[in-house]
């Protein structure tokens, strides 16, 4: 039996990168941490990158995750804000592989329906979720909450993958 993993979710966005750790024992969750990474709206662009990729890279240096989890970009209407938190995304990408660490992504209708079992809901249905399936879960605000929902994603997607691969390996 594999040991615990310790996964690392990513909710990334130009303003605020939110970023939740938590650990997997076979069908056990534990909270870990979780936090926001934020840039300077009054900054340039190149420099706002830099600041998301320091923070994000203390991050994963300090948590030392073993995996990590990306949420989709979704398109807007706004071309603009599309493109930017696709740069912002590349950062969220960048930062984890950087460090080695295999990198998973997830459309947000597939983190909603892992966690609150339907793939649209509100947020308030996903913070009353983290608080059952983790009791002790502290998070403050939407992006440490979203992130935290792509780790638990990420942490039943990748036992049914391993299902999955022992099935065809039997």
């Amino acid at each position: 039996m594999q040991g615990t993993i310790r996964i690392i979710g990513i909710d990334p966005g130009l303003r605020r990168t939110g970023w939740g750790i938590i650990e997997t024992l076979g069908n056990s969750l534990r909270f870990v941490a979780s936090g926001t990474v934020t840039s300077d709206g009054e900054m340039d662009l190149a420099s706002r990158l830099c600041q998301l990729h320091d923070g994000l890279a203390e991050v994963v240096h300090s948590y030392r995750p073993d995996e990590a989890a990306v949420e989709q970009t979704f398109v807007n209407k706004d071309a603009t804000a599309t493109l930017k938190l696709g740069q912002a995304r590349g950062i969220a990408m960048l930062v984890p592989a950087r460090a080695g660490l295999r990198v998973a992504e997830y459309a947000p209708n597939a983190v909603k329906k892992a966690v609150i079992g339907v793939g649209h809901g509100e947020k308030q249905q996903i913070h009353m979720m983290l608080k059952v399936l983790m009791p002790k879960a502290e998070f403050k605000g939407n992006d440490a909450a979203d992130a935290l929902a792509i780790a638990i994603c990420h942490a039943h997607n990748r036992q049914s993958l391993a299902g999955r691969l022992a099935a065809l390996a039997g």
